[in-house]
């Protein structure tokens, strides 16, 4: 079997495609960094190592690199592959939906076989996405062939590359835990047989349960340890207060998610402690700017914070936690982040209020504005006391 993977980078290699190896796929992997490619090409092999004390590592064999801008290559390889996917982030989807384009027109004259296009990105709705970008490039006889014969199934993936500090160009460094869940309704043909998924028949609430879970946590801890000067998330949860606004916020996304989609309470409580201790793993240590950068997309009204306290107020659950982050999100003031310094410029002329409205969308005189104000001041005193 043949999988093409777009995207040679550290999750393409550490996730993706690690469990395409162990599902038995042979992987060529196109990229646009040469030297990355030639290494692939020279070695046929990496090695993936596991963030943990044992320092597990996993051998992948059976790959190879296309330099992405051999479009004519690319084709043929997806013309007679089993499986695509992607990692490469979700703004260069559409530049890679040109090369897929001219592979899928090339399956589809040669009467190939069903073909399963799944992106593998930190979005909703990637693979979705690709597909429009990707008929841009097809006629409309093709596109009809094509939505017999070529699925673009939504998936939701999950896992921690750290920051990677090895002299071995290929090997990479990935957190144990990681998720993929696809949606089966959209498989065209049988599923891809890879044991590292879970399909199901619902994206969304797995969608919402990762969002609110996993990247909530992660910005309260940003924003609060920011604040509080730390440097790295792993510092950051040492600090008790900081621990427990985290935990205080999962909570109230928890109580949201399981009245929403009806997860098993138990269940969930589980998923937010292994959460909970991928924040706390040094061998996971990432820097505060970095993940609290981009705080205008993530004060956004569907984003992590404002959308799951909107949410929580609308079923009677007062997002306490989630009003501080979004306060401390608003005094991000990092000087590399340029929309953290637009935030300031405007708070500096507007006044927090007009800011909080405008960046968040959260109505003047919303119950949760008040919340979130309250907070603001709490951290200004605190800031200004230290």
């Amino acid at each position: 079997m043949l999988a093409v993977h777009f995207g040679a980078g550290n999750i393409g290699r550490g996730f993706i495609g690690l469990l395409l190896h162990q599902a038995g796929y042979e992987v060529a992997f196109v990229d646009v960094n040469k030297a990355l490619v030639a290494e692939l090409n020279q070695r046929k092999a990496y090695d993936v190592q596991l963030a943990d004390p044992n320092t597990q590592h996993l051998h992948v064999q059976g790959v190879r690199g296309i330099d992405g801008q051999e479009v004519e290559l690319v084709a043929q390889t997806i013309a007679s592959a089993d499986l695509v996917t992607t990692a490469v982030g979700p703004n260069v989807l559409p530049h890679i939906a040109a090369a897929i384009a001219q592979g899928i027109s090339r399956r589809l004259a040669a009467g190939g076989q069903p073909l399963n296009v799944i992106a593998c990105e930190n979005m909703i709705g990637g693979s979705a996405q690709l597909k429009e970008h990707v008929y841009g490039h097809l006629s409309e006889e093709e596109q009809e062939r094509a939505d017999r014969m070529i699925g673009f199934p939504n998936a939701a993936v999950d896992r921690i590359v750290p920051l990677q500090h090895h002299e071995d160009k290929l090997l990479v460094t990935v957190e144990p835990f990681y998720e993929w869940v696809v949606d089966r309704s959209q498989v065209k043909g049988e599923l891809p047989a890879i044991s590292g998924i879970t399909y199901v028949d619902d994206l969304a609430p797995y969608i919402e349960r990762k969002l609110f879970t996993v990247n909530t946590g992660h910005a309260v801890i940003a924003y609060l340890g920011y604040q509080k000067g730390y440097v790295t998330i792993d510092q950051a949860m040492r600090d008790k207060g900081i621990a427990d606004a985290v935990r205080g916020a999962l909570r109230e996304t928890g109580a949201l998610l399981v009245a929403k989609y009806g997860f098993d309470q138990e269940q969930h409580n589980a998923y937010v402690a292994k959460i909970l201790e991928r924040y706390a793993n040094p061998l996971l240590s990432d820097d505060v700017t970095r993940v609290g950068r981009s705080p205008i997309r993530k004060l956004s009204p569907n984003d992590r914070l404002v959308g799951p306290a909107m949410q929580c107020m609308e079923r009677g659950i007062v997002p306490q936690e989630l009003g501080r982050a979004i306060a401390a999100a608003l005094l991000f003031d990092y000087r590399e982040d340029s929309e953290a310094q637009r935030i300031q410029h405007d708070r500096s002329e507007w006044g927090i209020e007009r800011v909080l409205r405008e960046y968040t969308h959260i109505p003047a005189g919303h119950p949760l504005e008040a919340i979130v104000l309250q907070h603001v001041a709490s951290l200004q005193a605190k800031a200004e006391s230290n």
